[in-house]
């Protein structure tokens, strides 16, 4: 009765819905360029929390990119980090004839029901910008390990990525740093909050008398709206407040929280660091409304598809009670010279041409792993002759 049902589902997402629906909207569509009706090709779904906010877009830019290099068709749904949804739309996926499953879940609890939904449909799993916490979900780990069709995950060092941020905020001479997170309980924002609070410790331990303070995370979710909301309730509340983090959440709670400090009369006053690029990130660093942020990343999907995509060709094999692991190399950027840079060889062109993603695609595991972890500016300049 479940698989009938979604079945059912998956064929009225797919025939009555043209386009993916927003955050939390729960819909799916085919992905748009190379990506036609032919059943002939290889099927690969993405459950990602939106595909049309800042970083989801671009992660779907070079997704559509890949699947038309490499002449594969993809299907999208978008679960907005609603734990419900998360495991619903591997359902879906599976249930509408997917081979592959790329997947940005929320928390560790989702995947025992994403994986055991892949096991029972042969349907291949990777995560993207998440893995499984082997020290906080061991039973969830040690399920995945020996799971026959959860490959693995692409994802970064957050704990590094959080203490960075923060110490970029500290050595500046900040002392209040308010904190804003996105959805309790996400894998990857307790990692990064460990990271934001081992660089606030180490400072006060060396500093007794220059303590820094950071509040509590209030959560803002992955909506410009509540983003603002959250930034005008620290200004209310904490008049000595001179930096905000925002910890992530798509870039759109971002977006809200700039918006407001700039109403408020803020706008390089508080210093702001984040994760997530956005769009104009370049104006922002020049006019204070930003002071630094670590992104760039939203190959991680690209990664996990060429790791699906070679599992469905059977290129590559689940290894025996392990997975595959790419750790990808965060970008920082602090300045508009640095913007410059990351623009044009990441937004006004994608780090990788058709040419290249099809080298990646013939790559063993270990190469590609090695691909992955030397992406930086210079490497892409190299590539295109910068």
């Amino acid at each position: 009765m479940k698989k009938f049902l979604a079945v059912l589902l998956a064929f009225a997402m797919v025939f009555s819905l043209g386009a993916c629906s927003n955050a939390g909207g729960g819909s799916a569509a085919p992905a748009g360029s190379g990506t036609g009706g032919n059943t002939g090709k290889i099927k690969i779904g993405v459950s990602i929390w939106s595909s049309t906010d800042v970083l989801g877009s671009q992660c779907k830019k070079v997704l559509d990119e890949a699947a038309k290099a490499l002449d594969v068709q993809l299907m999208y749904v978008d679960q907005g980090h609603v734990s419900e949804k998360v495991t619903a739309s591997v359902e879906t996926l599976c249930a509408a004839g997917c081979k592959g499953i790329v997947i940005c879940n929320s928390a560790d609890s989702e995947m025992t029901a994403a994986i055991n939904t892949a096991n029972e449909s042969q349907v291949y799993l990777a995560q993207f910008f998440r893995i499984i916490s082997k020290e906080k979900s061991p039973q969830i780990w040690q399920m995945a390990q020996s799971a026959p069709y959860y490959l693995g995950a692409v994802h970064e060092d957050e704990e590094v990525n959080g203490y960075n941020l923060a110490n970029i905020l500290i050595n500046k001479g900040k002392r209040f740093i308010c904190l804003e997170g996105w959805t309790v309980g996400d894998a990857t924002f307790l990692q990064r909050w460990a990271g934001y609070k081992k660089a606030v410790s180490e400072w006060n331990q060396k500093h007794p008398d220059d303590k820094v303070t950071m509040t509590d995370p209030v959560y803002a979710n992955t909506s410009s709206e509540e983003g603002a909301s959250v930034t005008k309730s620290f200004l209310n509340s904490y008049p000595k407040m001179d930096s905000l983090i925002v910890a992530g959440g798509g870039g759109d709670p971002l977006v809200g929280s700039i918006g407001a400090l700039k109403n408020a009369g803020k706008t390089g006053k508080i210093a702001v660091v984040s994760t997530d690029f956005l769009p104009d990130l370049g104006q922002q660093l020049s006019t204070g409304g930003m002071t630094a942020e670590s992104g760039g990343h939203y190959c991680d999907p690209l990664y996990a598809f060429l790791m699906v995509y070679n599992a469905v060709q059977g290129k590559y094999k689940k290894p025996n009670n392990g997975i595959l692991e790419i750790k990808y190399p965060y970008l920082y950027v602090s300045s508009k010279n640095d913007y410059d840079l990351y623009k044009k060889y990441f937004v006004d062109s994608l780090p990788y041409t058709d040419k290249e993603i099809k080298a990646l695609a013939n790559e063993p595991f270990d190469q590609l792993n090695k691909s992955a972890t030397s992406m930086s500016i210079k490497d892409v300049q190299s590539r295109h002759g910068g």
